[in-house]
């Protein structure tokens, strides 16, 4: 099997990781894996290796040459380290660590976790926020029927939610 890169040498350093659910394999040569910082355990990079795999990629990220203001830090440098220089970065290389991101992970924005005892009083609070944007638009609206069958919902989640810290407080 030839390297993926140089698709000229023997590949002897195989690398697989699952993406969207879809199984990507990287097949590389021992001179293109040392290139990459594969053998160095501190200095692997796969998102540097992803940049240099991406259909155009990589020259589109080397010659936008963008530097953070505030770091001084550069996408060239990016690309070597795998990681930013500070905060600012995120801004700096915000066009092309967008497509990237997009690449290695389901999009490009991070929704994070709740802790499961707070889901469903998230959950709650955000049904509630819908409820009342709803009463505030019949009220504007002048559907005072509709607006009366939401306050009582209101109340009711607002009952629900007064149950649930409660029960929450003697608990904890």
């Amino acid at each position: 099997m030839l390297c993926d890169i140089c698709k000229k040498t023997e590949a002897t350093v195989h690398l697989t990781q699952i993406v969207d659910g879809k199984m990507l394999k990287v097949d590389l040569c021992e001179s293109c894996a040392k290139e990459k910082g594969v053998q160095e355990a501190a200095g692997f990079s796969l998102a540097n290796l992803l940049v240099g795999l991406g259909a155009g990629e990589e020259s589109r990220v080397e010659a936008t040459g963008a530097q953070c203001p505030v770091c001084g830090f550069t996408q060239a440098d990016f690309k070597k380290t795998g990681r930013l220089g500070c905060s600012a970065c995120w801004e700096a290389f915000e066009t092309s660590l967008a497509s990237l991101l997009r690449a290695m992970h389901k999009g490009d924005h991070h929704v994070g976790k709740v802790p499961a005892r707070a889901a469903h009083t998230l959950a709650l609070s955000n049904k509630m926020q819908e409820l009342t944007e709803q009463l505030e638009k019949a009220v504007r609206e002048e559907k005072y029927e509709d607006a009366a069958q939401l306050r009582d919902q209101i109340r009711a989640m607002e009952a629900k939610w007064k149950k649930a810290a409660d029960t929450a407080r003697s608990e904890g």
